[in-house]
């Protein structure tokens, strides 16, 4: 069918081979730091735009997933870990084997909507394809561009949402350009458009790495250690690279690196979030990425796997200064003998509180399953406790999950606006993690109520209630500490097979018919999917919650796939508005709203 295109400012005619009828492609590219031409490549559906607006055009909110194309590499990795030696039945046998495109899917998300769950939109990124699309920043507000990364390749990309359901594309940041890491993960958003990210692996060539501060790191290559954050400017240029290692390295114990390094090193953030008016950035470090992302086959030491916290001291936007490493204690679940599920294992995520008076943070580890909380990130040497064990909400999101938490695999974790509750997403255990009778757990989500917490103010020794024996960790604290007020699971019956992320919608249609912030979310929405080269994969659907004031919370029966009819966006599918490219695999999403429909 025929489609009019435009790319920059050159408007020419091409046609798509989508199975969907009349869609229209609009591309918008741009030069690249190497010359190149990258582009974002949109595939609208004309019907269900035109559809989604309504006789009355009505105002919208959307979903946007980042997405990536299934791929041979993802499909073999239970053969390879199952099966070593051959694999037979050639590429016949797998599914997906050709390269498809990486892209943003928009979908309806404004509920009463005749396209509610439709992908109205495929938003194509090129010329590199199947590179791993991860996170973009976890909140959008109006006039953000939308920074997006791609693991495997290094780079992370700025869109321009203003006038959704199209997408432009403002820039791109190439490996070239970020010389001193590798691997890039998450972005938080400064009130002055420009955003910081953290890139989890080492700098991109092996050995010592100079930075325009003058200091030197000496790293073991690309997706190794040690990582550093990065500010990019609104269109995803760099304006600064700044080292997450110390100079003399950290806990020799604790850090594993492969290859080794003389100095070790657990320096490999994940989590970013902010307080601007406490001039303080927190990151979170998860794990040296080659050895657990990118190597699938072998066990690694679970030592790879990282308990730090780091805080940093943003009072020079641009030359973020390292304050404190923290090292996250070890609870009454942690056995010598399995130190990989012991509380303080894999720091994933951390999330910021947001009111003033408040100066607290949280940390959740993956492997570990657990909640750190300190209440002063300002503090020189910030003190964390543990506050919550995943294993305390197991029941709640389904009866019958036991009350381990260890091995939860908990990924997404955020405060509410109001600071009155904390979201927490996790997959739940496979089976078999922890030992071969074991039925593994299923995931969800759940609330908890953290604001007696917050009330006891910014010293650790003013909160009541501990979790310092095992019945705790499956029953809660006590005290001043956080209990679970809602839960939901996803995918009940499939232990692991619950979502790693999520997102708040921070959208309400107000009186005057435009879109408004709130401080009181009523939507989540959440997506099954990690990295399959890692060897935890996921069903690829994104699922849409009902959230209530008091943090009850449910999965929408309504968010249904198109296709298939059932409950949550099934992103395993023959063909996208872009063609016929097979399953793809949604990490993140956002709730977004265009310029003209938000005041």
């Amino acid at each position: 069918m025929a489609a009019t295109l435009a790319v920059g400012t050159v408007t020419y005619t091409g046609s798509t081979t989508s199975a969907y009828a009349d869609v229209q492609v609009v591309k918008d590219a741009k030069k690249a730091a190497d010359g190149k031409e990258y582009w974002v490549q949109n595939h609208l559906v004309s019907k269900d735009v035109a559809a989604s607006r309504g006789a009355d055009g009505g105002r919208k909110k959307w979903l946007l997933v980042w997405a990536g194309d299934e791929n041979i590499a993802d499909t073999v990795v239970k053969d390879i870990k199952n099966l070593p030696g051959s694999l037979g039945g050639g590429l016949n046998k797998f599914k997906n084997a050709l390269p498809g495109p990486d892209f943003l899917a928009v979908i309806d998300a404004t509920q009463g909507s005749p396209t509610y769950g439709k992908v109205v939109n495929t938003a194509t990124v090129g010329p590199l394809v199947e590179n791993e699309p991860h996170h973009m920043q976890y909140v959008w507000h109006k006039g953000d561009t939308i920074y997006a990364g791609a693991l495997f390749a290094a780079a992370t990309y700025a869109f321009d949402v203003s006038a959704l359901p199209r997408l432009k594309l403002k820039g791109v940041s190439l490996p070239t350009q970020t010389l001193g890491g590798s691997v890039p993960d998450a972005y938080w958003v400064l009130k002055d458009g420009t955003a910081y990210g953290t890139y989890m692996g080492g700098p991109v060539v092996p050995g010592p790495h100079t930075y325009a501060n003058g200091s030197t790191v000496v790293g073991n290559g690309f997706a190794g250690s040690p990582g550093e954050v990065v500010r990019f400017d609104q269109n995803a240029q760099v304006l600064s690279e700044s080292p997450a290692a110390t100079p003399q390295g950290d806990n020799k114990k604790l850090c594993d690196n492969l290859p080794q390094l003389d100095k070790p090193t657990c320096a490999n953030p994940h989590g970013i979030q902010a307080r601007e008016d406490l001039n303080t950035l927190v990151t979170s470090d998860y794990a040296e990425p080659r050895n657990i992302i990118l190597d699938p086959v072998k066990q690694p030491s679970p030592y790879l796997r990282r308990p730090t916290v780091r805080t940093w001291d943003i009072s020079d936007r641009n030359k973020p200064k390292l304050k404190a490493v923290s090292y996250l204690p070890d609870g009454p679940r942690a056995d010598p003998a399995d130190p990989l599920h012991a509380e303080s294992r894999a720091v994933m995520e951390t999330t910021v509180t947001n009111l003033p008076g408040h100066k607290g943070a949280f940390a959740q580890t993956m492997q570990g399953g657990a909640v750190f909380y300190t209440p002063d990130i300002t503090a020189k040497e910030p003190h964390w406790i543990q506050v919550f064990d995943d294993g305390a909400a197991n029941k709640a999101i389904h009866p019958n999950n036991d009350s381990n938490g260890g091995g939860s695999n908990g990924g997404w974790i955020q405060t509410s606006p109001d600071d009155r509750y904390l979201y927490r997403a996790i997959t739940g255990r496979s089976k078999g993690a922890l030992g071969p009778d074991d039925p593994g757990t299923t995931g969800g989500v759940y609330i908890l109520d953290i604001q007696k917490l917050l009330a006891a103010g910014d010293k650790v020794e003013n909160i009541k209630g501990r979790i310092d024996t095992k019945e705790k960790s499956q029953q809660g604290g006590g005290g001043d500490l956080p209990t679970v007020v809602g839960a939901a699971p996803i995918n009940p019956g499939t232990p692991g097979g619950g979502p790693h992320w999520g997102a708040y919608d921070n959208f309400v249609l107000g009186d005057d018919g435009y879109y408004h912030e709130t401080d009181k979310p009523r939507h989540l929405a959440v997506s099954n999917y990690f990295v399959a080269r890692s060897g935890l994969d996921g069903d690829h659907k994104v699922n849409l919650l009902n959230l209530g004031e008091d943090g009850k919370i449910a999965v929408d029966q309504n968010f249904r796939d198109e296709f298939t009819g059932q409950v949550g966006i099934n992103f395993n599918r023959k063909t996208w508005p872009h063609g016929s490219f097979g399953n793809a695999k949604p990490h993140s999403e956002l709730f977004v709203v265009a310029d003209a429909d938000l005041k």
